[in-house]
């Protein structure tokens, strides 16, 4: 029993050897394809696209070098005798003169303001017409620009060079102040001669609010006939209240930006528009202004600036002229000319008055005024009327002008590159006096400005400069009734 259960067992087991070689076979070699069914190869399997770098000399490079060749064999076949470049559309070549011209008219009066003057030359592309209806007469609206003259105006318009010439004169004559830039001229030529100019039939422009010049062609030429329009010269006075802001208040109620600004200066010379003036307050002005029956007007400048505050002193300050020096003059006073200082230079504060670690030095000390950031070379103006009493090197201020202003009070100026005020001049307020700089401890460009009451620094924000007496006997008349005839003015709104 034994013996027949081996063999079967011997059997099996190489039974299972051959199964496991015929699948590792299997595995490893792929299995290959039946001989029918192949698809044969055809030409268009070939490719012809080759790049000659990859396998040089190969069969398959020398397939490419033939395709190469087939192609250049076939363009040089179907190309044309001789071998030249199609030919384009022609281009028209213009000469000097053309070229000059186009250079006249086109880039020159962009950057000079058309001050050439002359016409464009027609070039080869110009179809002439056998015959074209002329105009009887031309109207033209034109506008002198800045750097312009009528005479070359009128010349690009059409008009002869001597006439242009003649008109221009006449012109002058009516309008000695000369014609300003921007002003509209209404122009009329007439019927043009064989040469293509036109004769001047009539310019119309204003020459002022309250002047028209004419110019007509008569019998005997051209000629001007100047006309007055009627103006009404009373100045015009503006009242609200303050509302969210003074600025914008003054703008809604047709303040221009020039005359709100200097409004602005003078009474901020007096209180601190900021934070001492309250919505109800009301502000009060009078412009000189200029007005024609048609509705222009032309504003002047300003002439009376005064504040009416719910909390504080009123404001009231009039433009007066004395000695050729124009000053506000305190009009509550009657009188007295306000002296208040004025920033010495355009720029932010930097730094305030009072204790601080110093930039350089690095320990806490006393910072004697306050500093104003601004850049290498901006100016510098004197604070108020006074004498230069020091210009120059002062230690670590570096370049420093001292000008004393009366009663005991002196301003410094630090810092400065450059020196212009010298020492013993008067100078007024305004005045230029350096530029700013670095000079000294300095840790960049700014000036330091100081205030001294008999020799003690103090806070520049506090100092308001006394007034003084400007006015007495019958100058003082005068102001008084000038002020008078202001107050007379009503404001539109009736307020």
């Amino acid at each position: 029993m034994t013996g027949p259960s081996i063999e079967n067992g011997d059997k099996t087991l190489l039974h299972m050897r051959e199964e496991w070689r015929t699948e590792a076979a299997f595995a490893v070699s792929p299995p290959v394809a039946p001989s029918f069914g192949r698809r044969k190869r055809r030409l268009r399997d070939i490719d012809l696209v080759v790049d000659l770098a990859e396998e040089p000399l190969s069969l398959r490079w020398w397939r490419g070098v033939a395709t190469l060749s087939a192609l250049f064999a076939m363009i040089a076949i179907v190309a044309p005798t001789p071998f030249e470049p199609l030919p384009a559309v022609p281009i028209d070549r213009i000469g000097s003169a053309e070229a000059e011209q186009y250079r006249d008219i086109a880039i020159a009066p962009l950057s000079s303001g058309s001050e050439t003057g002359v016409r464009m030359a027609a070039s080869a592309l110009v179809q002439p017409l056998s015959e074209a209806p002329d105009r009887p007469f031309v109207e033209l609206f034109a506008r002198l620009g800045a750097g312009d003259t009528l005479g070359r105006m009128l010349s690009r318009s059409g008009v002869s060079y001597a006439e242009a010439d003649a008109a221009q004169r006449l012109v002058a004559a009516a309008a000695p102040g000369g014609v300003t830039p921007g002003t509209s001229f209404s122009i009329k030529l007439g019927r043009s001669s064989p040469s293509g100019l036109r004769p001047i039939e009539r310019i119309m422009f204003r020459a002022g609010l309250d002047t028209t010049v004419t110019l007509t062609r008569s019998a005997e030429g051209l000629k001007v006939g100047i006309s007055k329009v009627a103006v009404d010269n009373r100045p015009l006075r503006i009242r609200g209240r303050v509302g969210d802001g003074l600025y914008w208040a003054l703008r809604a109620s047709g303040v221009s930006p020039q005359a709100a600004g200097e409004y602005l200066r003078a009474i901020g010379g007096q209180i601190d528009v900021g934070d001492a003036i309250g919505p109800n307050d009301r502000f009060d002005l009078i412009v000189a202004n200029r007005r024609t029956a048609n509705g222009e007007s032309q504003e002047g400048p300003l002439l009376y600036a005064a504040i009416e505050r719910m909390g504080g002193h009123n404001v009231r300050l009039m433009k007066w002229t004395l000695n050729g020096r124009t000053d506000w003059v305190d009009a509550n006073g009657a009188g007295r000319q306000v002296a208040a200082t004025v920033w010495p230079v355009a720029g932010r504060i930097t730094s305030g008055f009072g204790l601080r670690v110093h930039p350089i030095l690095r320990f806490a000390r006393m910072h004697r005024g306050i500093d104003f950031g601004a850049g290498y070379g901006a100016p510098i103006v004197a604070a108020a009327d006074g004498q230069v009493t020091a210009s120059g090197w002062s230690g670590g201020y570096g370049r420093q002008v001292r000008i004393a202003h009366g009663g005991g009070i002196a301003t410094t100026y630090s810092h400065m590159s450059r020196l212009v005020a010298e020492p013993g001049s008067f100078v007024r307020q305004g005045q230029l006096i350096g530029y700013v700089g670095s000079s000294g401890l300095s840790t960049g460009p700014h000036l330091h400005y100081e205030v001294l009451r008999n020799g003690t620094a103090v806070n520049p924000l506090s100092v308001r400069l006394g007034s003084r007496a400007l006015l007495e006997g019958p100058e003082l008349e005068r102001f008084k009734a000038h002020l008078a005839k202001l107050m007379a003015v009503r404001s539109p709104s009736g307020a």
